[in-house]
């Protein structure tokens, strides 16, 4: 069984303070992460994390994802890779803690866009580590991008891209909210499912990400995903909070915590 499995910026950092990590909650993810491993084991784990507060700032400061050009937003580019690198190595160095055979592949090193849509991206060293019972692991990050300069790339954007080619089971998203709030901005109920249809009745429920978040917030991650279920139809998400200790774990070994997408 493969399954992807993302770790929201919002979870794995303090968005409000720039360059802040939640060191503890990382550790905490990675062991449950190396449980369910452990435990599973025809699972096959490809692993996501979100930039947060160290990407976000800087990308906000230089507008990367709209295009790169100057000087100063190539320099501004840099910043945001060095940024969105010193998180992946948090989040590896956590990873191989407890165990768990991970390697990174950050797309900046191999991802070529053409106005934020991949053009290019060698697969065969990701499968190879597949292959081999390896975690891969990739985030959000700059890309270059031939009409663009350059641009960034949501974590979701790189799953739907891997998607499309190895047809995972399951996509996991997991951040702070509990799922998607069917009563937003009261927040006082979570929606069990949503398919692709309900996007023409959901309104405003899905305007929820307050910090900033330079690659669309919630809605467009959720659009996202419904329009890639619709397209590959044997594949289900679920979007769910990390928050509380066992979660992850949970939805690792086929639990269905959150809010659940499917056809």
């Amino acid at each position: 069984m493969l399954i992807f499995l993302k770790l929201g910026g919002s979870l794995i950092t303090d968005k409000a303070q720039p360059r802040t990590a939640r060191l503890t909650v990382i550790q905490r993810l990675s062991a449950e992460i190396a449980s369910a491993l452990k435990s599973r084991s025809e699972l096959q784990l490809i692993l996501g994390h979100g930039s947060g507060s160290f990407g976000h700032s800087s990308a906000d400061q230089y507008r990367t994802r709209d295009g790169v050009s100057s000087r100063e937003q190539w320099e501004g580019f840099a910043r945001v890779w060095w940024d969105a690198a010193s998180l992946n190595h948090l989040v590896m160095d956590a990873l191989h803690q407890h165990s768990i055979p991970a390697a990174a592949f950050p797309p900046s090193s191999s991802v070529f866009c053409r106005n934020r849509t991949i053009l290019d991206w060698p697969l065969a060293p990701l499968l190879a580590a597949l292959e081999h019972r390896l975690v891969p692991v990739v985030y959000g990050d700059v890309c270059f991008d031939d009409a663009l300069g350059g641009t960034i790339l949501s974590t979701e954007e790189l799953f739907a891209h891997l998607a499309r080619k190895l047809k995972p089971d399951r996509i996991l998203l997991a951040g702070e909210a509990p799922g998607v709030w069917a009563d937003y901005p009261d927040c006082t109920e979570v929606l069990d499912e949503m398919q692709p249809g309900d996007l023409s009745t959901a309104g405003g429920i899905l305007h929820s990400a307050q910090e900033t978040d330079v690659t669309g917030g919630m809605e467009s991650k959720i659009r996202g995903t419904l329009a890639l279920i619709k397209e590959i139809p044997d594949l289900d998400a679920l979007v769910f909070s990390g928050t509380k200790p066992g979660t992850v774990e949970h939805a690792l070994s086929g639990g269905l915590p959150g809010t659940h997408l499917h056809t």
